[in-house]
């Protein structure tokens, strides 16, 4: 075959149907003598149309992700050649190609052979596979992509097939004979069962998705039954306890999951212990829902009962639900020690995507080192009030009269609402101290606990931003879903171990938030949808109807709040509009901010007579800053004024959003941007078509896809 040196010289291919792959497409030599590939040149909006295509291979079921990706902004080469890409992503198959799990190894602190004879089914599924492609967007031709296949055979470096009807070693008996199972389907059955889903359903939906690659058979059916039947018993015959050595075995798990670490130091003289996990999903949510985005730090865990303290990081996904992203188990709080784990999560995110970015990133301890955060993120450090649940499980448990629990809770709060007043902190201190002498168990607790950092924690809340009640909220509830799942009693004797902390985070934990966004997003699993949206008070507090709640007129003392099941029940709400409002509500009581508290204040918060909340007036105070005119013909006047107009515009487009009965109106006054997919997301078959030039744009005329563009430009309206 002749070799093709110019792109110009190779045709443009359109295959006929929906889907296509490389079969339907003639290859050409492209290169030179010394270095050349199989390429091919197609549309650049039938790229999804190609990679599905691939993925429905009957010898080769199977998905492709974005390994690796690189792009250009238009203009930004003055010399270019006809080849130079203006998009770069490289898609490998998804069996492929690390290839863990092999056994047979005698395991380093284990004096005996593992009987792996007749082994059981193995879930992982990085079976090596070498096959890949390159798609380049020319930079000369953006309408156009260059296909480059590297290597379309599904084999592993040995040259063996390795995964497929036609890979002898795949998972089960008979397993030939049918299509290898996706990492989805696996992922759902995984989670399923470490959830405790009885096995009967399990296997009904195992089914009802294999069978969407090999039809309803029989056969089918009973080596699904086998592997669902055998995954389960692997699950419930795993231990976390890989050596009797807590040391050791977090050593071990460290060497066989290297794709779900991304920092790990061990303990030593001189450096403290410190391991940082991330699985392969976890790393494309937090591409997904992190770019131009929020990340919080819920940093206080297991402070007092764990053997090292658990740091999640969070993400708040399509449903302002936090979900988290990463655990670092790590007692040092320290800036070196903080740096070294961020700059590593920091740059794994950026080897998948070089573009990614946070706009903010919300810290829940006035003492957390901010400047890791600057160097390494480069966003703006939010504080979140999380005082106010520590105080208010306090009172509650240490002081006995409700009126006296409403009265310190008010009074803490407006020491708090102090900062902007410029009230002296100390007299505020001095004063609530002898107005309530007689509560001596909550005193010694406040001035043995609080006090010494106080003034620390005011001035935080001072120079940086407040966040919201409903960010709050939502961290929150991660938080008392932590606690539910690791301190049952069951499980109290294996606190002090971390591999017990990393096998309950990787196995349960990770399959529950996995079920619930997948149920969420395929709209399955109704239950567990249902329970999923309902889990913020936020959320909760949507559901309830203005006309439910009702505001004391005389001093603003009070609200009620009637019950949505029984009318005859009425909540109270003392202090309402401040974000150290008191509920009598059970969830209240527990020292969560409860939905009735919420309500209140969203109905306060558009009323003149109450005061903003904390959060918005910080924001008002940075707006104030900004405006403030320095020095006449400055620099720093030039940036204040910048800063100021982009925050305005941002808030204005915010608001003409939330506005408008049109969105249609929105959408048209919107520009047109180029972008790409975020991350290493598997490619499966798309939910909508990705964004076009708008010469493209023109010959489109199908409402569905319309609408998808709209929503797609409507999402990046910041």
């Amino acid at each position: 075959m002749a070799i093709v040196e110019s792109v110009l010289d190779l045709p443009v291919q359109d295959p006929p149907g929906e889907d296509f792959s490389a079969s339907d497409l003639s290859w050409t030599k492209f290169g030179n003598e010394e270095h050349h590939d199989d390429v091919s040149l197609i549309p650049y909006d039938r790229i999804d149309a190609f990679i599905i295509g691939e993925c429905c291979n009957v010898e080769f079921p199977t998905r492709f992700h974005i390994e690796r990706g690189r792009k250009r902004s238009k203009g930004s080469l003055k010399e270019y050649k006809h080849d130079e890409y203006l998009e770069y992503r490289m898609y490998w198959c998804s069996f492929g190609p690390e290839n863990y799990g092999e056994g047979g190894g005698i395991l380093p602190s284990r004096r005996y052979r593992l009987n792996t004879r007749n082994r059981a089914a193995r879930p992982q599924s990085m079976r090596g596979c070498t096959c890949h492609f390159i798609v380049k967007r020319l930079y000369a031709r953006p309408s156009l992509a260059l296909l480059i296949y590297n290597n379309r055979r599904h084999v592993n470096r040995s040259g063996s097939v390795c995964h497929g009807p036609l890979d002898r070693d795949a998972i089960g008996p008979g397993a030939k004979k049918i299509p290898y199972i996706c990492n989805e389907i696996q992922q759902q059955t995984m989670s399923m069962i470490y959830l405790g889903i009885p096995e009967e359903n399990v296997l009904a939906k195992h089914i009802e998705g294999i069978q969407r690659y090999c039809g309803s058979d029989a056969k089918v059916n009973s080596l699904a039954a086998q592997y669902v039947h055998k995954l389960g018993m692997i699950i419930k015959r795993s231990t976390h306890e890989l050596d009797l050595d807590d040391q050791a075995s977090i050593r071990l798990w460290v060497d066989r999951n290297k794709k779900s670490v991304f920092f790990y130091q061990d303990s030593s003289e001189n450096d403290p212990f410190i391991l940082g996990i991330q699985t392969e999903w976890q790393l494309q949510q937090m591409i997904r829902f992190g770019h131009r985005s929020l990340i919080a730090a819920d940093s206080t865990f297991g402070i007092k009962k764990l053997k090292y303290p658990l740091c999640t990081l969070l993400v708040f996904d399509s449903r302002q639900h936090a979900l988290p992203v990463a655990w670092i188990i790590t007692r040092t709080i320290a800036k070196p020690d903080v740096s070294k784990w961020m700059k590593a999560l920091h740059d794994r995110v950026h080897a998948v995507d070089p573009t990614w970015k946070v706009n903010g990133f919300l810290i829940d301890d006035a003492a957390a080192e901010i400047d890791p955060i600057r160097q390494n993120f480069c966003s703006l450090p939010f504080v979140c009030i999380w005082i106010r649940r520590s105080w208010l499980r306090n009172i509650i448990k240490k002081c006995s009269n409700i009126e006296v629990q409403r009265e310190i809770f008010k009074r803490l709060g407006n020491i708090g609402y102090s900062i902007w007043d410029g009230s002296d902190l100390f007299v505020a201190l001095e004063e609530f101290s002898q107005d309530f002498a007689d509560q001596m168990a909550f005193l010694q607790y406040f001035k043995a606990t609080w006090v010494p950092k106080f003034e620390m924690w005011l001035t935080t809340m001072r120079t940086l931003p407040l966040a919201s009640q409903e960010a709050s909220g939502a961290i929150e509830a991660y938080h008392v879903k932590l606690k539910v799942r690791l301190y049952d009693d069951s499980h109290l004797g294996a606190l002090q171990r971390v591999d017990w902390l990393v096998h309950k985070l990787t196995t349960e934990l990770h399959s529950s938030y996995w079920l619930d966004r997948y149920a969420d997003e395929s709209d399955s699993f109704q239950n567990v949808k249902a329970e999923y949206i309902a889990t913020t008070s936020w959320h909760r507090a949507l559901q309830i109807p203005d006309a439910a709640v009702t505001l004391d007129s005389t001093d603003n003392s009070f609200a009620k709040v009637l019950s949505q099941k029984d009318s005859s029940i009425a909540r109270l709400v003392w202090n309402p509009g401040s974000e150290f409002a008191h509920c009598d509500c059970e969830w209240s009581m527990q020292g969560n901010l409860c939905k009735h508290v919420i309500k209140v204040n969203m109905i306060c918060g558009n009323l003149q007579s109450y005061r903003p909340s904390m959060s918005f007036q910080s924001f008002n105070e940075i707006l104030d800053s900004l405006s403030k005119k320095p020095v006449d013909d400055s620099i720093a006047m030039d940036l204040s004024t910048a800063w100021t107009h982009q925050m305005l515009d941002q808030i204005r487009k915010l608001v003409e959003l939330n506005q408008s009965n049109d969105i249609g109106t929105i959408v048209t006054n919107m520009p047109l941007k180029w972008v790409a997919r975020k991350g290493r997301t598997s490619v499966g078959r798309p939910s909508a078509r990705a964004l076009l030039p708008s010469s493209v744009n023109n010959n489109i005329s199908s409402s569905a896809a319309k609408k998808s563009q709209k929503r797609k430009r409507l999402s990046r309206i910041c």
